[in-house]
């Protein structure tokens, strides 16, 4: 099981206000935040982005609660500067209730929010 995990971003600060915003529909807020990183959890900091040169894009998918909260993250992370990389909707291909959205971060990471319960 992951305890946490680290990606490294091309600017701090400009990735802080994109994870702030897209992170805030799934109950995700600053935990710590010093000059070795800024971490993001519910309660204790599980996701942790720190300066340093992207070598290259991950894919991380965070657990939504229900569907309304996959659209809310799409739709913050879009406004705070992310590019689309696939609407909110089912993706069968997975499993009948894989309720998902795809964003690319400020740094080309593809970012996700995912709800397997059905509607």
């Amino acid at each position: 099981m992951i305890d946490h995990t680290g990606i490294k971003v091309s600017n701090r600060e400009h990735s802080k206000a994109f994870y702030t915003a897209a992170f805030a529909p799934l109950g995700y807020g600053i935990v710590m935040d010093g000059p070795w990183g800024t971490g993001y959890g519910a309660g204790k900091p599980d996701f942790w982005i720190q300066d340093g040169q992207p070598i290259d894009h991950i894919h991380v998918a965070f657990k939504a609660e229900n569907r309304a909260a996959v659209d809310a993250f799409y739709k913050a992370a879009m406004a705070a500067g992310g590019r689309d990389n696939g609407p909110p909707g089912v993706r069968e291909h997975y499993h009948p209730n894989y309720y998902g959205a795809f964003v690319l971060d400020p740094d080309g990471h593809n970012i996700e929010a995912v709800c397997h319960k059905p509607e």
